[in-house]
């Protein structure tokens, strides 16, 4: 058991990490159980709600909110006074992240994996809900419950909130993770949720959460740093395994899949020898200096699905650096015009690579 520097304190049980409060606080959810603004919780919760290792996750109920309210008594918890998130993540795998600055204190637990349904803000729906819709608990979802031992208003709290947010999109995009919806990078999962808390009974009231405050750093320090540390306990998302052609590709469909299926267009003989080819293929993966141009090269088709540059700049560009990666790899390929043809161009480089080695 963990104590707060509130007092509260954390328990650890039947696969949930649970915070009851020793005092008066303001409780901000997005659970569905007890969610939105409450001043009489009395307990939260982050419960991973498998089944079993690998196994998918059964409600216990009808509806994801009397799922939540049956754990809840299996918790030891009154349902009444109970907010808590659901999610496929393993509580082992939980980092917990303390930042403080004077009698202000801020401590962020978090899990997270966003392996399955990571997703970029406006990325196509998966369902459209009138009246009702079925709830479930994703394997991709991040859950963030911040601790902050301080008092905050209500509208702080919100604002605590954006924050909160803000620094979970900075940690996933700082490890250029994609979407599964579409060529953007993910800046959450579609099932993210988000507890956070302050102490009504401090003495010490703070006014703002913002990126501006000291309140504000301390939240996006701790749950930066506390998201990249679940990603990686759970994902082994981290910034080495990120360094990788096919990681940094794949949101643009540059996989290892699709080069060896049009390797094998092209070189049907050499279907029995696919491991040994992956093999070839896995020491260039990592190549840091073609990670670097790959980085590179994508990143200016980012820039021109955002509007920020034209596509002929963009043309001309990608194929310089193409031309780099070439020049490295000792082959050669022509230059395309029609920037429809960027990806499957890039694509062609690693076949071409793979028959010059396979000759």
């Amino acid at each position: 058991m963990d104590i707060l520097k509130s007092g509260d304190k954390i328990y650890r049980y039947n696969k949930s990490v649970i915070i009851k409060f020793i005092g008066k606080r303001a409780v901000l959810s997005t659970g569905v159980l007890n969610g939105g603004y409450s001043e009489n919780l009395t307990a939260i919760f982050n419960n991973d709600a498998k089944s079993g290792a690998g196994m998918g996750c059964i409600l216990k109920a009808p509806t994801y909110k009397e799922h939540m309210e049956i754990l809840s008594q299996e918790l030891g918890l009154d349902p009444i006074f109970t907010s808590g998130l659901g999610t496929a993540a393993d509580m082992e795998n939980m980092s917990i992240v303390e930042e403080e600055y004077g009698e202000l204190s801020v401590t962020a637990l978090v899990t997270g994996g966003i392996e399955t349904n990571g997703g970029r803000a406006g990325d196509p729906a998966s369902y459209i809900e009138e009246n009702q819709k079925i709830e479930k608990v994703n394997h991709g979802t991040i859950n963030i419950i911040v601790s902050i031992n301080g008092k905050l208003p209500p509208r702080t709290l919100t604002r605590a909130l954006v924050t909160i947010t803000e620094a979970k999109t900075a940690a996933i995009q700082e490890l250029l993770e994609g979407s599964k919806y579409s060529s953007g990078l993910a800046t959450g999962s579609g099932t993210d949720g988000v507890i956070v808390y302050s102490n009504l009974e401090s003495k010490n009231i703070y006014n703002d959460a913002g990126k501006h405050s000291k309140l504000g750093e301390l939240l996006g320090k701790a749950v930066k740093k506390a998201v990249k540390e679940a990603l990686a306990k759970q994902s082994l998302l981290t910034p080495e395994n990120q360094k990788s052609i096919f990681r940094r590709g794949r949101r643009y469909g540059i996989t290892l899949e699709k080069i060896w299926k049009r390797y094998l267009e092209q070189n049907s003989s050499n279907f029995d020898r696919k491991l040994e080819w992956i093999e070839e293929i896995r020491e260039l993966e990592k190549d840091e200096e073609v990670v670097s141009l790959t980085s590179l090269y994508i990143h200016l088709l980012d820039q021109l699905e955002w509007g920020l540059l034209t596509k002929k700049t963009v043309t001309s560009h990608c194929n310089i650096i193409k031309g780099l990666i070439l020049e490295k790899l000792g082959i050669s390929l022509g230059s395309h015009e029609n920037i429809q043809e960027l990806v499957e161009n890039y694509i062609d480089i690693y076949v071409i690579y793979m028959q010059e080695k396979w000759r």
